[in-house]
């Protein structure tokens, strides 16, 4: 494919990572262009039908939502990071949304100021990672030595609590530990930590800090 990819993305977005990841592992040259989401560019909203991030211009043609554009390039772009066998590759998208459903209760540890929303979300957490813990092999990868786009999906989910076991003790794997293996080796990669900028983190806790939200008034970690 020779058409121009432009990825419109926000700093902290999650879906905006895992489209970057799937560009990187298949080594698809792309342009990168953020936008401010509090004050959403006129051009932005005249294309984006939701006034969500990520987008990939793909020349004249402007996809949206993050499965939509990682399925497209998995289609379109080798290596393919899907399974080959339909009921696996099926499973594989079924898991997609399970770690969609996992930022959902990150979204609300984030930004709720409510304990007893904030202690759901905490052992939503837990009950779905123990999930994936049973569902996980000898790694290092979901499907073992292969990197696949459901490790494109977790790989940001696990990124948040690179900063969140600094603010506080949530202890969120310590149970689980192929889930634990499996977060090292996704931090380890390139193309993974290559997705977002290199204050990721700096910029993550101002955002943090401006919701004032329960996680920031947590004990400090050990």
């Amino acid at each position: 494919m020779s058409e121009k990819l432009t990825l419109v993305s926000f700093d902290l977005c999650p879906y905006v990572q895992r489209a970057a990841i799937v560009l990187a592992e298949k080594g698809v040259p792309f342009e990168r262009v953020d936008i401010d989401l509090d004050n959403k560019p006129e051009w932005f909203l005249a294309i984006s039908p939701r006034g969500k991030v990520p987008l990939l211009k793909v020349g004249d043609d402007v996809l949206f939502e993050s499965s939509a554009i990682v399925e497209y390039l998995d289609e379109v772009h080798e290596p393919r990071l899907h399974p080959q066998h339909p009921v696996t590759r099926a499973r594989h998208r079924a898991w997609m949304e399970f770690g969609s459903a996992i930022l959902g209760d990150i979204w609300t540890i984030e930004t709720t100021t409510e304990q007893k929303a904030f202690d759901a979300a905490a052992a939503g957490l837990k009950d779905k990672f123990a999930r994936i813990e049973s569902e996980l092999g000898d790694g290092p990868y979901f499907a073992g030595e292969a990197f696949t786009i459901v490790d494109a999906v977790f790989a940001p989910a696990f990124r948040y609590f690179d900063t969140f076991d600094q603010i506080a003790g949530l202890d969120t794997f310590e149970s689980y530990p192929k889930v634990r293996k499996w977060r090292e080796a996704l931090a380890r990669r390139p193309s993974v930590r290559n997705a977002v900028v290199p204050d990721y983190d700096a910029r993550l806790r101002r955002f943090l800090h401006r919701k004032n939200g329960l996680l920031v008034r947590q004990p400090a970690a050990a």
